[in-house]
This record gives C-alpha cells, sequence and structure tokens, in this order.
C-alpha cells in the first residue's frame, strides 16, 4: 500500500510540472514580437542637420500597454526642438500590427571619420502579463567631411635660435553659425612663445566668438625656435566647439618646419630705427641687410619682400634696384642687378633698400584696430618676419561760444571793462585704431578767467586749479575708434571773464592753447596733440561778430 501511495505522489508532481510547463509555454512573450529600428543616413558631413526616424511595429497578437520610447542623439549633436540628448515620450497602446514613426532631428559634429551613435528603448508590458519587456537598437553615421579650412603658414626651414613669425589659418564653408570656437595649438619641444595676436586664453588657446559661413580669420604667433641644426619640429593644432564644458574636436593640423645651419643674417631698418613705429601719412625709408655667416660664399640668389597690411599705400612704392608692379605687394631683387647677391663672400654684408608711404588716416575706410606693417624677406631659404606698430592718431578740438545750449551765458557783449561774461568752452577728442590710457586735456586760463563750475556732462572727471590757472579734463581710458568725426567725445565747461582796462580795445585769449596727452596701448607711444587759443572773436561762434569780439 505505502508503495502505491510513493507512487501516486510521483505521478501527482509530474502531471502538476506538466502542466504549469505547457501554462508557461501558453503564455511566454518574445520581445523580438516587437521589431525596433532606426532609420538615417549613414554619411554626413559636419553641421549638417539630419533626421533619425524610430519605426517601431507590433507584430504579436497582444496588446502592448504601459509604452515608453527613449531616444537618444549622438554625442556632438545638437537636438533641435528638444534641449537634451536624451528625449523620453510617454506612448499609447500598441495594438498588434500597429505601426509608428518618430522623427528626430539633431545637427551632428565631430571630426573626419568619426563615427556618431544613435540609441532608441522602447519598454512595453503585454496585455495580462505582469513582466515587463525592453527592445532596443542603434544606428551609426560617419562624418564623411568637415568643411573647415584649419592650415598653418609656417616657413618650413628656420635657423636655430632664430624669431620667427607663423599664423594659423581657419575658414568656414558650414551653413550653420557656429559659436564658442576654441584653437589649441601645441607647440614642439624647444619653442619659446613671445606675443600673438589676437590675445591669447593662454598661450596655447584661443577662443573664437563665432563663425559663420563663408568667414574665417587668422591667429598671428611670434616666438623663437630652439633646438640642434637638422632636427624638425613638429607644431600641431585642434579646432573644435565648447559645449556644457566639453571640446568636440572638428579639424586638426600639423606642420613641421626644420632647423638648418645658420648662412645668412638678415636685418633692416626704417628710417635709420631698428625698432620704428609708425605714424599715418609717414614716408618709410626700408634698408635691409643681408650678411654671409656661413663657411662658404653665396651666389646667384634672389631676395624677396612681401608687404602685409592695410596701411601700406602701396601706389607710393619706390625702388632703385627692385622690381614690382604698379599696387603689387612683392617686391623681388635679381642677382643680375644686385652684385651683392650675385656673389656674397663669407663676412661680407650687402644691402637693398626702398621707400613707400603709410597711408594717410582719411585714406582708411575700415575700422581697423591695432594694426602693423609687415614684411617678410625670402633670401636663399631663409625668411624673416619685421612687423611695425603703427601709432593712433588722436585729435583734439577747443572751441569757445557764447550762444549754445548748455549753460545758458550772460553778460555784456562785446565785454567790458570790469564787467562779467560767461563763455562755454568745448572739449571734443577723437581716437583712431588703438585703445589708449592714461588719457588727459588740459589747457591755462588767462588771469583774468576762471571756471563757474558748470560742466556737462555732470560726471566728468573736469578740474581747475585757481593757482596754476590749468583746467583739467581726466578722460582716463579711450578706446579705439571712442569718438569720431561725427560724435566726438566731449565736455562742455562754463568760464567768466573779467576784462581789465589794459585789455580795452583788444581780442584777449579766453582759453590757451589746449593739449591731449595719452599713452598708445598697443604701441606704448606717449600721443600729444594741440588746438590752437581761443580769443574773444570766438572764430566758431556764428553769432558773435569780430566786433563784438573788441573789450569796450
Amino acid at each position: 500500500m505505502r508503495k502505491v501511495f510513493i507512487i501516486f505522489i510521483i505521478v501527482l508532481f509530474a502531471g502538476v510540472g506538466i502542466a504549469g510547463f505547457w501554462y508557461w509555454q501558453k503564455n511566454q512573450y518574445s520581445k523580438d514580437i516587437l521589431k525596433l529600428e532606426i532609420l538615417g543616413p549613414e554619411a554626413a558631413q559636419a553641421g549638417d542637420e539630419i533626421e533619425y526616424l524610430v519605426r517601431f511595429k507590433n507584430n504579436g497578437k497582444v496588446r502592448l500597454e504601459n509604452s515608453e520610447l527613449i531616444f537618444e542623439a549622438p554625442e556632438h549633436s545638437i537636438p533641435q526642438g528638444f534641449e537634451n540628448l536624451r528625449i523620453t515620450k510617454q506612448l499609447e497602446d500598441i495594438y498588434p500590427g500597429q505601426e509608428q514613426i518618430f522623427s528626430f532631428k539633431v545637427r551632428v559634429f565631430g571630426k573626419e571619420n568619426e563615427t556618431l551613435m544613435a540609441r532608441a528603448w522602447l519598454s512595453y508590458q503585454p496585455k495580462n502579463l505582469k513582466a515587463s519587456y525592453e527592445s532596443k537598437t542603434t544606428f551609426s553615421t560617419q562624418i564623411k567631411f568637415v568643411p573647415l579650412t584649419f592650415e598653418f603658414d609656417l616657413p618650413l626651414k628656420v635657423e636655430k635660435d632664430e624669431k620667427i613669425g607663423f599664423s594659423l589659418n581657419y575658414f568656414s564653408s558650414i551653413d550653420y553659425l557656429l559659436e564658442n570656437l576654441r584653437v589649441k595649438i601645441e607647440y614642439p619641444e624647444g619653442f619659446e612663445f613671445i606675443s600673438a595676436s589676437p590675445q591669447p586664453l593662454d598661450e596655447t588657446e584661443w577662443q573664437v566668438p563665432f563663425l559663420s559661413q563663408a568667414d574665417g580669420g587668422r591667429i598671428e604667433i611670434n616666438g623663437i625656435t630652439r633646438g640642434e641644426e637638422g632636427t624638425q619640429k613638429i607644431f600641431r593644432a585642434q579646432l573644435g566647439l565648447v559645449r556644457d564644458g566639453q571640446f568636440w574636436l572638428l579639424k586638426e593640423t600639423a606642420r613641421a618646419l626644420e632647423i638648418i645651419e645658420a648662412s645668412l643674417y638678415i636685418s633692416q631698418l626704417i628710417n635709420n630705427s631698428p625698432d620704428y613705429l609708425a605714424n599715418a601719412g609717414d614716408l618709410l625709408h626700408y634698408e635691409i641687410f643681408f650678411r654671409n655667416i656661413g663657411q662658404k660664399a653665396t651666389q646667384k640668389k634672389f631676395l624677396f619682400v612681401e608687404l602685409e597690411g592695410e596701411f601700406f599705400d602701396l601706389s607710393s612704392l619706390k625702388s632703385e634696384r627692385g622690381e614690382y608692379g604698379r599696387g603689387d605687394n612683392t617686391i623681388i631683387w635679381d642677382w643680375k642687378v644686385v652684385p651683392a647677391l650675385r656673389f656674397l663672400d663669407t663676412e661680407v654684408e650687402g644691402k637693398v633698400e626702398f621707400w613707400i608711404k603709410v597711408k594717410e588716416a582719411e585714406d582708411i575706410s575700415d575700422k581697423i584696430k591695432s594694426p602693423s606693417l609687415r614684411d617678410e624677406i625670402t633670401l636663399g631659404g631663409v625668411k624673416k618676419i619685421f612687423e611695425v606698430k603703427i601709432n593712433s592718431q588722436i585729435k583734439l578740438w577747443q572751441k569757445v561760444y557764447f550762444e549754445e545750449e548748455f549753460f545758458g551765458n550772460s553778460g555784456p557783449l562785446p565785454p567790458e571793462t570790469g564787467g562779467r561774461t560767461t563763455y562755454t568752452v568745448l572739449w571734443q577728442v577723437e581716437n583712431s585704431w588703438n585703445d589708449l590710457k592714461n588719457v588727459n586735456v588740459k589747457s591755462i586760463l588767462p588771469k583774468q578767467v576762471k571756471a563757474t563750475g558748470k560742466i556737462f556732462p555732470e560726471d566728468a572727471k573736469f578740474t581747475f586749479d585757481s593757482k596754476s590757472r590749468q583746467a583739467l579734463w581726466n578722460i582716463g581710458e579711450m578706446e579705439a575708434w571712442l569718438g569720431d568725426s561725427d560724435m566726438p567725445l566731449t565736455l562742455a565747461f562754463q568760464i567768466e571773464f573779467t576784462p581789465d582796462s589794459a585789455q580795452q580795445g583788444e581780442t584777449p585769449d579766453l582759453v590757451g592753447e589746449a593739449e591731449v596727452l595719452g599713452e598708445d596701448v598697443w604701441t606704448l607711444e606717449i600721443l600729444q596733440e594741440e588746438a590752437p587759443s581761443v580769443d574773444t572773436t570766438l572764430p566758431n561762434d556764428d553769432t558773435v561778430s569780430e566786433q563784438q569780439g573788441i573789450v569796450q
């Protein structure tokens, strides 16, 4: 009997197991029944706006509930219409056989041949099942081309310990406004950074605020390359976007230069000075010297000079032996014409020269900032770049009025002995292409004249010392192009004139000669400009005749 009971129990458990397995098999659900895929371009250019289509279809016989779709845009992309890379959509029930498509547009960035990955997840719960399922998929897009030009303009060879100048040029063909661009440079060992234009964030990184299609720019760097002769120095640079604290690399470039044995030493003087600072309208006399410091004589060399800078008046270029075309910025000296280029023995020096004018200020239409004149000299594989900075041009006007709209003057006109007549002095200052600092205007008021204390604007830093008779306007800093011919920087202050008997029948000065002084931040030169004194005839006030300026 016991044996029969045991057999019964075994059969019972086996039946329950078979029934449970049959029930599980009947109710199981395969997530493969939901087909999820991403459709999109397999290749794109950096800056392209592309569309990803997320498509899914319920191929099963069961309704899918509590569905949620997550789409994640690739790294180095800017979503169009949603803020973060990942977006979540709550879906309605997905019925058997139902198919849906969702579109997501993004603008993609990256370096050439970089692969960007888009991802999608769809979670759901089949009807009458407590279990949740998730399907996921990915799609790859490769950046085939980056429509940016990013190149070094670097000499191929330099002499040991030579000061060099080179540039990093960039240009965008992307039909999209690039913002928050950064340029990073990796210098080779032995390179000593001296200066750069524009100013870097540090010696190796620059910020480019924005770059639209067909826009470009240049970073100019000066330094000294040190190393052994025959070695190569490799300069590397990267251009990319900064977003959310991350650097998205778009373009990189590298150039090598070779350190060669010094054979020629090149130097120049401008108007007899090695450190000349130019002014608008100057006539410049360039003398270029080349000395053979090698071990053997040089023969049959050409010397090239290329002029760079908006301020060169190329129409004024003159050279006795150099060849150039009218309006051309390159001068060539041929060894057939210059004996020192035909044969130059060791430790012997040769010279060529030319003359050219700096343009007048009124001939410069663009509001250039911190301008300079560059000349690049090439001789026998040796290249040398020189830069001449140009001083800003500051202008000063001093005018005196009786009729004006600032204070309302009063008193006898013509002025009378012992009577008090008030006038208004206008100082106007105009600055051009460089920033200035420590700018002030001053003038000496005659003994019979004093300031009344009325000034405009009221917050101007104006003082009058009754002991020294000096009137002073402390402007401080002046940015480039602050004040122009249409709207110069202006100060108005009122003076009171009380003539004495010795001035009767005369037209005495109301203000002495005025002077503006300021330090040029670009050239470090102290700039000075003067304006003539003004007498009681008031040449700028059309309402006052010369007769009304004679003291009665």
